[in-house]
């Protein structure tokens, strides 16, 4: 059973809707089931003419309002019962409405006199209209805050006390779903997607692919999306809207969605809590980003010191002359003298290979010099290798330790995001929708950060500097599709676990659909459990890999 709140302010236009004959003549037998009195002294009487009158019922709806002085405002709640599920009874259908009304507050049993005066309409379909004035009879204010959320726990049960289909709790993990008239609009003008829907994909993708507003901004513009950032007086961003060329209004204009509105953790607060980083993450992504954009040696150094990096060079002992290899460090990355941590005092320095073997200076200059091709090649294979261990790391974490793997879990949205757009895979694409609400923390918490989620983060930011590959089926695609599918798979036990039916669901539909695409690849994994890589150190367990330390 599911139901939807909204609102409005013609109560009298809802009222003959719901006694109308219906947009496609849906309407069957209309007529009052419940209500704040007896329905029979409600009910709407015939004129002579056969029609109904609405006269009476309207005006007595309308009279708490009057009393205190308010504007006329109309509470609408529609509760309908699964496709599946039997037809409910007018008396079942009453017992639901008097359980809405009274655990929402509007109308608590034994304040029939005191409280909102409301009605509800049975017009087939098994389903009924709940239509309410939010004004009290006692001249008090009516209160709505979270309606839909004790509306969502009256259905829950309901569905268990008269065996019906049971639906999911509202934990505030699913996506905004599109609107009655945005899906009609889309039909009208034959688009191939809602808006609401394109925009939420766009932007999930974008969000965790990036690491700033700017280049927030740059991927959606690449993609036809207009962002407008809302920002306080002096100057800070604090929210944002999307649109979409194609979605105007009749006279028009742009049709804006906020991020809340696409999905919950799409807000501005939870953008910004996906950008965590370390330092060094930080720094090996800077230095990649540098390398790959890069013309040439000198152009690779200018390009580190226009994003702030600092560069100390390395000098041939026999040619002084000649640089050899480069470390990089960032302002403020120091260390107290005798102690390993960050304070002030030298500057911790890393050299190119120690961030990622493809970063020596020496295969730095191979790729300039011969146009990239093999550069790229291990470049795109040591990528891999550092999502997939990522991956299993993270995998390892919720399988391990399930009350700190709530950010391991969100981070894997992202990665499933970026390894789709990666390897341009449309199945990895479809499995990062249906996983998308698994990942979610319920009621739009924020996870604390983790060591495995911000591995994972940083590791598949890398992953989406390597641009599309075309679908690629070598063993490290393949490899990175197992891990990823372990980690889902192990987000699924963790939402069974919990007991959270709808997130166990989606993370299971993902993970059975990464399987089927591991099992069609030329080369599938052995296994589907974490994936052990030949450089992680023998009986190292895989959340506790740390990365090779390499020469200049």
């Amino acid at each position: 059973m599911i139901g939807k709140v909204r609102r409005g302010g013609r109560v009298a236009g809802l009222l003959r809707y719901l006694y109308g004959p219906g947009r496609a003549n849906e309407h069957v037998n209309p007529h009052l089931v419940a209500g704040w009195r007896e329905p029979d002294e409600l009910e709407l009487p015939l004129r002579a003419g056969g029609k109904r009158d609405f006269t009476r019922l309207t005006t007595l709806l309308r009279q708490p309002c009057a009393a205190i002085g308010e504007a006329e405002r109309v509470w609408h709640c529609i509760v309908r019962a699964a496709p599946q599920d039997r037809d409910l009874t007018d008396a079942e259908w009453a017992y639901v409405a008097r359980e809405v009304m009274h655990r929402t507050g509007l109308a608590p049993y034994g304040q029939e006199a005191e409280a909102v005066r409301w009605v509800a309409v049975h017009h087939g379909d098994n389903h009924i209209h709940i239509v309410a004035t939010i004004a009290r009879q006692d001249g008090g204010k009516a209160r709505t805050s979270n309606d839909f959320y004790r509306l969502r726990e009256v259905c829950r049960a309901v569905e268990a006390e008269l065996g019906l289909r049971r639906t999911a709790p509202g934990d505030r993990t699913a996506a905004k779903r599109p609107t009655r008239a945005e899906r009609e609009q889309a039909g009208r003008r034959g688009w191939s997607q809602i808006p609401r829907e394109t925009l939420r994909r766009h932007v999930a993708a974008a969000a965790a692919a990036t690491l700033s507003t700017e280049d927030l901004i740059a991927r959606l513009a690449q993609v036809g999306v207009r962002v407008r950032l809302r920002r306080r007086d002096d100057g800070e961003v604090v929210g944002y809207a999307v649109a979409l060329d194609h979605h105007r209004t009749a006279a028009g204009a742009l049709v804006w969605y906020g991020g809340g509105a696409l999905a919950a953790d799409l807000t501005w607060p939870k953008l910004r809590a996906r950008w965590r980083r370390t330092p060094q993450d930080e720094l090996r992504e800077k230095v990649a980003a540098a390398a790959r954009a890069a013309l040439g040696e000198q152009d690779f150094f200018r390009r580190l010191a226009e994003q702030g990096v600092l560069v100390r060079l390395r000098h041939s002992q026999t040619n002084p002359g000649q640089v050899t290899g480069y470390a990089v460090s960032l302002p403020g990355m120091t260390r107290t003298p005798g102690r390993d941590r960050w304070g002030s005092g030298e500057p911790i320095w890393y050299a190119g290979g120690r961030l990622a073997g493809w970063l020596t200076l020496p295969r730095l200059r191979r790729r300039w010099r011969t146009g990239g091709e093999d550069w790229a090649r291990a470049e795109r294979e040591a990528l891999y290798g550092e999502a997939a261990q990522a991956a299993s790391a993270a995998a390892a974490r919720i399988r391990q330790d399930p009350a700190s793997a709530a950010d391991a879990a969100w981070a894997a949205a992202d990665s499933l995001r970026v390894a789709a757009a990666a390897l341009g895979n449309p199945v990895l694409a479809k499995a990062a929708d249906e996983y998308e609400r698994a990942a979610r923390t319920p009621y739009g918490r924020i996870p604390a950060p983790s060591p495995e989620g911000i591995r994972l983060r940083s590791a598949v930011r890398l992953l989406a500097l390597s641009g599309t590959m075309s679908r690629d089926t070598t063993l490290a695609g393949v490899v990175v599709i197992g891990a990823l599918t372990s980690l889902v798979a192990a987000v699924a036990d963790l939402r069974r676990a919990q007991q959270r039916a709808a997130q166990e669901a989606a993370a299971r539909q993902a993970a059975n659909r990464l399987l089927t695409q591991v099992t069609v690849s030329a080369t599938p994994p052995a296994h589907l459990h974490p994936v052990r890589l030949p450089q992680d150190p023998p009986g190292q367990s895989e959340s506790m890999v740390r990365e090779p330390r390499h020469g200049w």
